[in-house]
């Protein structure tokens, strides 16, 4: 199936009867398995004595440890190895571009364990953009509006490294360099230079983190009238969704995706966030790994994306909490919909009224690599205390010390990092789980 069927699928897919949709989505979840029982060892041990025809309860659910343990053996490409791909990703330039002309490479470290390595085909990647031109736009008229004025796309994310925004970004780049229609935006570039990149692009679309975006909306020297702002990555809350709809005075909305498993759910005009069924599959699950029903929160989510053939994720586990909902939507969409528990770190503040967003510090830990998990608590105005763990203490807090005060001071701030003696732990009252915290009165 070429880009041109898959687009034409995607336009209407989601709104198919119940019967078809599920009918494609049990196609391609049996072709999936026939393929990673063909040509993935690791999956090919792990299904032996499943049925030829199983059913998604019959195949075991994988975690991320496991799979990245596993890494070599899950691919279903056997010239691919973590030895090659670490060797690609040194060189900085090959973020966007293609390993043997086949792949894309993604990184990512999610909330929890080890970092992720994620690659794309290209069917992988013409779903995504599939889906991402017809579904993306919660409303018909938020599309005109950007087709219109030339489809301007300025996404304010961190502008490095092997991330999904930023490579998907220079690889569409790359692939058509006459059109200058879309530009990533560092997000911890300094706050006069991403204003000086928004007003000079004037954007049709803007999209970042809910917290980022919140804080460019307080800058008044921000002078940009996007037809439609799309955030990602974190929680959208009503409060940040209404404030940035009065400051660009347009439509915001929000999606929910991973870079395993792509675009899960776009939303709506009502609101709702559509599961992608044709193209995935959302399992809620209790913390034994047992079917929620409708109308109640899960402990965690199993996940499958049926457009990945060179690394299957089948009944992959996400750490995300949610409740998908059956009840028929006003929008006229016929696929299911979901709320969920997004992430709630905090906004910090500093001497000076200096506010930051907590993406920011995040990506700026992502890129420790010593670092297997951590958790950043704001002690003070000028003290931050970090939580981690890693097979070298030592030499992981040393980087990640002088990577936050190097940020830190092109802000104009003196923070001093101190080392916790304490491992990063979930709150001891709501049981929810934040990497960037503020704990002083």
């Amino acid at each position: 199936m070429g880009l041109i069927e898959k687009m034409i699928k995607a336009r209407g897919g989601d709104r198919r009867s119940r019967e078809k949709i599920l009918k494609a989505q049990r196609k391609r979840l049996l072709a999936l398995v026939r393929t990673a029982r063909e040509k993935s060892p690791f999956y090919r041990k792990l299904y032996a004595g499943i049925p030829d025809d199983p059913s998604l309860a019959d195949l075991p659910p994988v975690s991320k440890p496991e799979l990245m343990a596993h890494f070599d053996d899950v691919l279903t490409d056997r010239s691919i190895t973590m030895e090659r791909i670490d060797r690609f990703t040194q060189n900085l330039d090959n973020i966007g571009r293609m390993i043997d002309d086949k792949y894309l490479i993604f990184k990512t470290s999610g909330s929890t364990g080890n970092p992720a390595v994620v690659l794309y085909d290209r069917p992988n990647i013409d779903v995504a953009s599939a889906v991402a031109a017809f579904r993306t736009f919660a409303r018909k008229e938020d599309l005109r509006k950007f087709l219109k004025h030339g489809k301007k796309t300025a996404g304010v994310f961190a502008d490095y490294g092997f991330y999904l925004a930023c490579g998907m970004s220079r690889y569409l780049q790359l692939k058509m360099p006459r059109q200058n229609a879309k530009i990533t935006v560092d997000v911890n570039a300094p706050e006069a230079d991403i204003i000086k990149q928004l007003n000079e692009f004037q954007p049709s679309m803007l999209s970042g983190y809910p917290s980022n975006l919140s804080l460019l909306a307080d800058l008044k020297e921000l002078n940009i009238h996007p037809d439609v702002v799309i955030t990602g990555g974190e929680l959208l809350t009503d409060d940040i969704r209404a404030k940035l709809e009065r400051r660009f005075g347009c439509y915001v909305q929000t999606h929910y995706s991973c870079t395993e498993g792509g675009e899960i759910a776009c939303e709506c005009e009502e609101k709702h966030l559509h599961i992608n069924e044709d193209w995935v599959i959302v399992e809620p699950v209790n913390s034994a790994g047992e079917p929620v029903p409708c109308g109640e929160m899960s402990d965690k989510v199993l996940l499958t994306n049926l457009s990945n053939h060179i690394q299957p994720f089948i009944r992959y586990e996400l750490t995300d909490r949610i409740i998908v909902h059956d009840e028929k939507c006003g929008c006229g969409r016929t696929t299911r919909w979901l709320e969920i528990e997004g992430r709630t770190d905090d906004i910090l503040e500093f001497d000076h009224g200096v506010r930051i967003a907590p993406m920011s510090l995040y990506k700026i830990l992502e890129e420790v690599k010593a670092i297997r998990r951590f958790q950043l608590i704001q002690r003070a105005p000028d003290r931050l205390e970090l939580r981690m763990v890693s097979d070298d203490p030592a030499g992981a807090f040393a980087q990640a010390k002088h990577d936050l005060q190097e940020f830190f001071a092109g802000k104009g701030l003196t923070v001093d990092v101190i080392l916790s003696e304490q491992t990063p732990q979930a709150d001891k009252i709501s049981g929810k789980f934040k990497h960037v915290c503020k704990d002083f009165a």
